[in-house]
C-alpha cells in the first residue's frame, strides 16, 4: 500500500521535501511508517523521538493502523515563547 507523508519544521528539512509517498506492507501502523522513513533517510532517526503523527488529519497513537491512500502528517515539538 501506499501512504502520502507531509512532513512539517525540522522533518521537513531533513527530508529535503515537504510531501513524500511511502510504500508500506499492508496492515502496516505509523510506527512501522516512521521506522521506514528513517530507513529512508537517516537523519530523521533522532527527530523522529518525539513526533506526532495525524493520519488524516486525526492524531493517533503509534500501532494506529494504516490504508492505502491514508494521509499521514509527522509534526515535531515545537518550541516558542
Amino acid at each position: 500500500m501506499k501512504v502520502q507523508v507531509r512532513l512539517f519544521a525540522v522533518l521537513r528539512e531533513v527530508a529535503g521535501a515537504a510531501q513524500v509517498e511511502q510504500e508500506l506492507s499492508p496492515q502496516a501502523t505509523v510506527q512501522d511508517l516512521m521506522d521506514a522513513l528513517a530507513t529512508r533517510y537517516p537523519a530523521l532517526l533522532l527527530p523522529m523521538a518525539s513526533v506526532r503523527a495525524a493520519v488524516n488529519r486525526q492524531y493517533v497513537p503509534l500501532q494506529a493502523t494504516l490504508h492505502d491512500g491514508d494521509e499521514v502528517a509527522l509534526v515535531p515539538p515545537v518550541g516558542g515563547g
